[in-house]
This record gives structure tokens, C-alpha cells and sequence, in this order.
């Protein structure tokens, strides 16, 4: 494994800016083209604490347990049946665990606990379908934006939006946030997902012997997500105000989550994040113009390549900076 490890609130643009690896080159090795098939259907809901303490105790000896500060046996107790722990502690220190675990195998019989759980906690999350949401020409009449009838703007969890791909804000090393319960889009769509992403985001760092430069993007399967794929890019760190070099980076990035789906014949439609707004630290109001001119742009030159794009964003000072941009209309 790549030995540096950049926390998803670490700078990352302070990577040797090599070439990424094209497509080409991994799409085979993480089974891009491949269905994913669960090991398991998912648990019925009454079955979901049952699922979750048998995966704590296959997981008891993985060394992500000390990272947690945990001993395998007070691991081993919490999975009891009769334990008092309730079932939603159960649950926070399975995700805990698997958001320190390292990429690599998991105990035997713990993949079938985790895609019945993932599974069924799937099915309770109510999936909206990109295609049914209202359009930007629908929800701004008037408004000048130039892609108002190819893009969507929406404010959700972008882990239940049933899109063909979505995007992850990721950091340079792609193997998503490592701190426990942190409340970024990258562990929040790894969560969903399952440990599988974290695999596939290793199998494919390692192939470039590089981390990931900023302003590119990868692509993986969507595992438990609504979505099939996930595109992975690396969006610039911004400690005080954006100078020309941050936006251009930002508008990489969203250029190269594009390109990249573009790439794969079967994605229709995709939905982009708010890339580098959170703990990357670019100001929302002026990253909201770059995304939606960014995008435009793109979508006048691939004209009907995408059925829908979709801006997500997910609390309200986001959604006021694009509602702002759409409302005005003009390029800043």
C-alpha cells in the first residue's frame, strides 16, 4: 500500500502531480463492467441486529479493532445476542471498524453478514430516481442558465439518489475517510457502499503507484449504493480565498468526472456533489458558478451525451449558492 495516507480533510493538492492512470488500464481489474451480485439477499428488518452482531464477531480479530482503542473480547461481548449494548451502538462500532479497516479480505462468512445488512439497509432508504426530478427549466422559469433542460438542481442524500453514477468528493490516497463517524460525503458513501469501494479505490491506486492528482477523476462500481458506479475526484484545498489555480482545479475536476463517464457506454445520468465545499474548504458561493458554467459548458459540447445531470447539494447555505447562480443567470 501507498504508505502516505491524506485524511479527507488533508490537503490535496500537495500531491507530484503525475499522469493518471486512464481507464484503460483498470477498468477490468476492479470488474467495472460486471453486475454486482451480493453474497446474500437482504436481511428482513427484524434480522438486521442479528446481521450486525455476527459481523462485529467475525471482525473481532481484524487489527482495525485496536485502532478503535477496543479489545477483541469487548468486541466479542458487544456481538453477544444477550449483550446490553443496544443495536444501533452495535451498529455505530460495526461502522466505525469498517471506516478504520484497511483494504484486503474480509473473515470468512463476514462478506454474506455485511450484504445482507448493507442490503436491507438499502431497501429502507428510499431511492429517487434522477429522472423524475424536476428540471432546472422546470424549477427556474426564465432562467438564462444555458443547460437548464439537461440538469437538475436537488437537495438530498446523494447516497439514495438513483442515478447511474455518482460522485465522491475523495482524497489524494481515494480510499475514503478514515475517521470514524466523520460526516463527509466520501465516508458517507463508503459506508453505503461497503468495504468492496475501499478495494477497488486500493486495487486501482496501486496500478498508478501514485496518489491521486487533483482535479481528476476514477470510477468503481456503486456496490450497495442506488448508483452502479462511483466517480472518485480530487477537488482543490482552499485555506483562505480561491485564487484562478483553484478554480481551475475545481473545474477540472468536474470536467473529468464528465469525461469519465462518458467513457462508460450504460451512464445516462449522473450526480455530482458539491466537490471541495466541505472539509476542503473552497467557499460555497463561489464554487457554485464554476460547477454549473463548468457543466454547462460541457453538456453544449457532448450535446445529448447525458440524459440528466444533477447538482446535489446538501444543506441550506449550498442550495442558496446555486439557487443564486441560477436565478441571476450570468457567468461571473
Amino acid at each position: 500500500m501507498i504508505p502516505i495516507r491524506a485524511e479527507s480533510d488533508a490537503s490535496a493538492g500537495t500531491e507530484t502531480q503525475l499522469s493518471a492512470l486512464p481507464l484503460t488500464a483498470y477498468r477490468s481489474a476492479v470488474a467495472l463492467d460486471k453486475p454486482f451480485r451480493p453474497t446474500a439477499a437482504p436481511a428482513t428488518a427484524a434480522r438486521l441486529d442479528a446481521h450486525v452482531r455476527s459481523a462485529l464477531h467475525l471482525l473481532s480479530a481484524d487489527p482495525a479493532v485496536s485502532r478503535l482503542g477496543l479489545r477483541s473480547e469487548s468486541l466479542r461481548s458487544l456481538a453477544d445476542a444477550d449483550s446490553h449494548a443496544g443495536g444501533a451502538t452495535a451498529r455505530r462500532v460495526l461502522r466505525a471498524l469498517l471506516t478504520v479497516r484497511e483494504p484486503g479480505p474480509l473473515p470468512e462468512g463476514a462478506d454474506r453478514e455485511l450484504d445482507a445488512l448493507l442490503g436491507a439497509e438499502r431497501q429502507l432508504r428510499p431511492a429517487v430516481p434522477a429522472l423524475e426530478l424536476r428540471t432546472v427549466e422546470e424549477e427556474f422559469h426564465g432562467t438564462a442558465f444555458p443547460a437548464a433542460a439537461e440538469t437538475v438542481l436537488w437537495r438530498g442524500d446523494i447516497t439514495t439518489l438513483a442515478a447511474d453514477a455518482v460522485v465522491n468528493a475523495a482524497n489524494s490516497e481515494l480510499l475514503g475517510c478514515f475517521r470514524p463517524l466523520h460526516p463527509c460525503i466520501d465516508n458517507a458513501i463508503h459506508n453505503a457502499a461497503g468495504p468492496r469501494l475501499r478495494d477497488d479505490c486500493h486495487t486501482i491506486i496501486t496500478a498508478q503507484r501514485a496518489l491521486e492528482p487533483t482535479g481528476t477523476a476514477k470510477i468503481t462500481r456503486g456496490y450497495h449504493l442506488p448508483a452502479r458506479y462511483v466517480l472518485h475526484t480530487i477537488g482543490p484545498v482552499v485555506r483562505s480565498r480561491p485564487h484562478a489555480h483553484d478554480a481551475q482545479a475545481l473545474a477540472s475536476s468536474y470536467r473529468a468526472c464528465l469525461d469519465l463517464a462518458a467513457e462508460v457506454e450504460t451512464i445516462r445520468t449522473v450526480a455530482l456533489c458539491a466537490v471541495s465545499t466541505g472539509v476542503f474548504g473552497y467557499p460555497k458561493e463561489e464554487a457554485a458558478p464554476v460547477a454549473l458554467h463548468t457543466v454547462a459548458d460541457w453538456i453544449a459540447a457532448h450535446p445529448g451525451r447525458f440524459d440528466r445531470v444533477v447538482f446535489t447539494v446538501f444543506e441550506d447555505d449550498d442550495e442558496l449558492a446555486y439557487r443564486h447562480v441560477l436565478h441571476v443567470g450570468t457567468r461571473p
